[in-house]
């Protein structure tokens, strides 16, 4: 069971370059951690896959074994776990996370 799950995490990371798994969905993010990330996101103009951990608890639970990460949102760029909403916070304040996405190859936006 615990392979199924992880394999169908794997392919949604392997899927899309930039994968934010969170509760709620982009437009609607459910909580505030999840809202913080997207809005990282959004400022810097990175298409991102939102997997919305409410509507499955297989995956909710899964993806927290999966990363060995206690919580959730969880994003991951290229495949690599970057972190949660304060780690992506603290990444983008410092200018890591625009580092990380130039060293990757995922398209984003300068901040002006």
């Amino acid at each position: 069971m615990e392979n199924v799950v992880f394999d169908r995490i794997q392919k949604e990371i392997d899927g899309s370059d930039v994968v934010l798994y969170m509760k709620g969905t982009a437009v609607f993010p459910q909580c505030g951690f999840s809202a913080a990330v997207v809005q990282v996101l959004s400022q810097l103009g990175v298409a991102f896959k939102d997997v919305n951990v409410l509507e499955d608890s297989v995956i909710r639970q899964g993806i927290k074994e999966f990363a060995n990460w206690p919580t959730i949102p969880q994003l991951y760029v290229k495949g690599e776990f970057v972190g949660g909403c304060d780690i992506v916070r603290e990444m983008y304040e410092t200018g890591e996370l625009q580092e990380l996405l130039q060293q990757k190859g995922v398209p984003y936006e300068q901040a002006a």
